[in-house]
């Protein structure tokens, strides 16, 4: 295997060093992602948006982000160009779009362009930090590996909930906030990543078909089955976990000491945090497979048991919504590090955009559609509708031991005799 070090290069950064690196980029670059779902309130007032109007700030970067990550996967453009330039071009892109939003939007004829934008660069940060993540990591660990950048992924998605919940901020402030942290996401990205060796580093052809064919692989659909319905319900779940307790407290009619941005950010970041370490752990140590369906199940359990919390005080909302907030993204790691180990290893960026992609999609139906229920039958009972998702899922993940080890990439190797015989953990994925 080709790697970007020669044997004897005695100034070979660490792994650890670098996937500490590749984290924090993540935690910086995608804080723009919910920057201006967050700031709602404030536009409400100044644009006057309803709350299917305010969807779309979240569901135009969904929608952005399919869009860059099918016309990265079709062009190879993850396992083609340098890694790491990639990465700051994307978080570049996604700081001047947030920037232009916060200093020179007047409305949402303006917005949604740009936050599409910032979709589709952001569609250069995160599977790409996926791959180079993978390229750090040995089978042994890289279920955890995978758990830190999820768990990155949380903090970053959740982090303008803190900013915003830490005082009285204008709207504008909170994005320009969020643009500043991707700039110095592409900073870091630029000046300190290099990719690692557990991956082909060897020239790639173009090879479009790829992001299909690969789904003719059993096990690839079945990972890709659960990870939809992962999909299903997270990012509805982000998007309205605040209107869902600022409904609940006017309910209640009771003004709790906690701001909701403090107990969001909890929710998503914190929560999501442990669950991402936790679900990383639990991947290495116990297999894929009981890891994935344990987290789908708690996590369906949660969307069916939410109308009991809707009007529970504070501390019991927290706790639970702490509870859900762990285990919705608890097995998104499990995915990513079934289907790194499952590719072609000369593909593994491609695949995992364009397994990306294909969820990024789906959670525009669920964004939408969570507010449409909540305006027929309440917010109490609106994420309801997302329950199907992992219960779907889970019964995907628990068909995996029945499968043999995946011979995708082994089938490749025997035509192509440039790739190592102990490169492939499939047999791993399947446990």
């Amino acid at each position: 295997m080709s790697t970007p070090f020669s044997p004897v290069d005695t100034m070979r950064p660490s792994a650890i060093g670098q996937r500490s690196l590749i984290a924090l980029i993540q935690v910086l670059g995608l804080s723009v992602w919910f920057s201006a779902t967050v700031v709602v309130p404030g536009l409400r007032t100044e644009w006057g948006l309803g709350p299917v109007a305010a969807g779309w700030l979240t569901a135009s970067v969904q929608i952005g982000f399919a869009a860059g990550a099918v016309g990265s996967a079709a062009l190879n453009l993850a396992d083609r160009i340098r890694p790491q330039r990639l990465l700051a071009a994307g978080c570049v892109g996604a700081s001047a779009c947030t920037a232009a939003l916060a200093f020179c939007a007047d409305g949402l004829i303006a917005a949604v362009p740009l936050r599409l934008l910032t979709g589709a660069s952001l569609a250069a940060v995160y599977p790409v930090g996926m791959k180079l993540t993978a390229s750090w990591s040995g089978s042994a660990d890289r279920g955890r590996s995978f758990g830190v950048l999820i768990g990155a992924l949380t903090l970053g998605s959740a982090l303008p909930h803190l900013i915003n919940g830490l005082g009285p901020l204008p709207w504008r402030t909170v994005l320009a906030a969020g643009a500043a942290l991707s700039t110095a996401a592409a900073l870091i990205a630029s000046s300190a990543i290099v990719p690692g060796p557990h991956l082909d580093g060897g020239a790639v052809r173009w090879n479009p078909r790829y992001a299909v064919t690969m789904f003719a692989d059993r096990g690839v659909r079945l990972t890709n089955i659960g990870y939809l319905g992962h999909m299903w319900e997270l990012y509805a779940l982000w998007t309205w976990l605040a209107l869902f307790i600022v409904a609940g407290r006017q309910a209640r009619a009771v003004d709790a000491a906690w701001s909701t941005g403090v107990i969001a950010f909890g929710a998503i970041g914190i929560a999501g945090l442990a669950g991402s370490l936790l679900g990383g752990w639990a991947s290495d140590r116990l297999g894929r497979r009981p890891a994935a369906v344990t987290a789908l199940v708690v996590s369906a359990s949660c969307c069916i048991a939410s109308p009991l919390f809707f009007t529970a005080p504070t501390v019991v909302l927290v706790l639970f919504l702490f509870v859900w907030g762990a285990s919705v993204i608890a097995d998104s790691g499990v995915f990513s590090t079934s289907l790194s180990e499952r590719a072609d290893t000369r593909f593994v960026g491609t695949a995992l955009t364009a397994q990306t992609a294909v969820g990024f999609l789906l959670t525009i139906a669920t964004i939408q559609l969570v507010p449409l229920v909540a305006g027929h039958i309440g917010w109490r009972y609106a994420f309801l509708v997302l329950a199907p998702g992992p219960l779907i899922g889970a019964v995907a993940m628990a068909a995996l031991p029945r499968l043999a080890p995946s011979t995708t990439a082994q089938k490749e190797r025997t035509h192509d005799h440039s790739f190592p015989s102990a490169g492939h953990a499939g047999c791993r994925a399947d446990r």
